[in-house]
């Protein structure tokens, strides 16, 4: 089979929401991977959050797109870091944190600046980042003179409703941005997101378009899935992303990844048994 850019979000994807990785799902992204195959981390996470499950598949070559295409960056194994940036979009965070502290006014505020460096006007709840993602924590005052590559929004008080109805009066304006769970809102540089992030890496790759897969189950992943050729969407995702996806297969604690690449690679469960060791 011609090599594919196989671009694959993280959390409800690769690793189920208590940050588990199970062998099966390793043993098939291994096997993809040892066909040839292009596999791509893309994903809301920091860097560090990324390269983290990217050491725990064993990948030390490639691409990861990260703070939901805001960042790029290469593996490699020759440097101190283990990678190399690619690519970094920001934006000016000021307009867009001054709307959203006006109408929700209790939310922490979190800024990842050009230098990957996260700055927060306070500490976030335990488990709500990944491992490795140290904060500043300064005035919100502060944020507004960073650059950013991603602003982030938690809002710990009040339903899902309320927050989605806060989120619509604010009104934001050359930003994109996505709503995910738990009251939580990213917001990236105009026209980025991890399809915009992906187009470069197949670029990069040599790998035409139609060559692309890619599994998910948010809603920061709704233009990746308009952007490759073969979608796959988690059981537990929203309806909206199954209506954009190819297929949709079992939930992220069914293994559903696994299933799907073995389906669409043709994975022996031999080359997977193989590749989970």
């Amino acid at each position: 089979m011609t090599p594919h850019l196989i671009a694959l979000d993280i959390d409800g994807t690769i690793v189920d929401y208590d940050d588990k990785l199970s062998d099966r799902v390793r043993g098939a992204i291994r096997a993809c991977r040892e066909q040839g195959h292009h596999i791509v981390i893309a994903t809301g996470r920091s860097l560090s959050g990324a390269l983290d499950v990217a050491n725990r598949l064993g990948l030390t070559e490639g691409f990861v797109v990260v703070s939901n295409g805001a960042v790029i960056a290469a593996l490699n194994p020759n440097t101190a870091t283990g990678y190399e940036l690619v690519h970094v979009e920001t934006f000016n965070p000021g307009p867009a944190l001054t709307r959203m502290n006006h109408a929700l006014p209790t939310a922490l505020c979190l800024v990842e600046d050009e230098n990957l460096e996260r700055w927060a006007s306070a500490d976030f709840p335990v488990g709500d980042l990944a491992a490795g993602d140290d904060l500043n924590i300064v005035r919100f005052a502060e944020l507004k003179t960073l650059r950013a590559t991603r602003i982030v929004l938690r809002e710990l008080h009040g339903s899902r409703e309320e927050f989605a109805d806060a989120v619509e009066k604010i009104g934001l304006h050359g930003v994109t941005y996505s709503v995910g769970w738990s009251n939580w809102l990213d917001i990236a540089p105009e026209g980025v997101s991890k399809a915009s992030g992906l187009a470069r890496v197949a670029n990069d790759l040599g790998v035409d378009q139609q060559h692309t897969v890619g599994a998910g189950d948010g809603t920061n992943d709704h233009e990746m899935m308009e952007w490759v050729t073969h979608g796959i969407v988690m059981g537990q995702a929203g309806q909206r992303l199954k209506d954009l996806g190819t297929v949709i297969t079992g939930t992220v604690q069914e293994d559903g990844l696994a299933t799907a690449l073995q389906d669409y690679f043709e994975l022996s469960e031999d080359a997977i048994r193989s590749a989970m060791r």
